[in-house]
């Protein structure tokens, strides 16, 4: 099999470079996005499930600024070893958690949760340290920071190494 780099076409090129920033915020982005790059959006949809198979992308969407769109916290909590799946699960499953992950730590669940604002986030983190009955340790944003993940990609230097 050809080295990844020779798997992307020109498409595939211009679409990653195109669109690291500045993801549409609209009824049809993809169909907006297509139509900038020639091609239909079912074509276009294709192209990025194929781009994400191969591990060129992780991840297609928009970045939000989370301060204007609601509230947030980052939240951990510390359960028992065996039972980190059951536990993940009944997070998983409580509305504005985005995401949750195991760590090596006496916290050994971390998980974002988002609400319409701070009151609601509090009820919902309420009703979740109930369920789990286990004490949730909040860590609320003190400060924020812009870490801007797009980058130019040399694309002749990678054809050529």
């Amino acid at each position: 099999m050809p080295p990844l780099i020779h798997q992307l076409d020109t498409l595939d090129r211009r679409l990653i470079d195109g669109y690291q920033r500045g993801f549409l915020v609209c009824e049809r982005p993809y169909a907006v996005m297509a139509d900038d790059l020639g091609m239909t959006e079912s074509e276009l949809l294709v192209r990025l499930e194929r781009l994400q198979t191969l591990g060129v992308l992780s991840r297609v969407g928009p970045v939000f600024e989370h301060t204007k769109a609601g509230a947030s916290l980052l939240a951990a909590v510390a359960v028992p070893k065996n039972e980190q799946e059951a536990y993940a699960e009944l997070i998983n499953r409580a509305p504005g958690v985005n995401h949750n992950y195991a760590r090596e730590h006496d916290y050994n669940l971390w998980f974002v949760m988002t609400a319409a604002d701070e009151e609601q986030l509090g009820r919902r983190l309420d009703h979740l340290e109930a369920e789990l009955d286990r004490p949730i340790l909040r860590l609320p944003m003190l400060e924020g920071f812009h870490i801007d993940l797009s980058f130019p990609i040399p694309w002749q230097e990678l054809e050529s190494a």
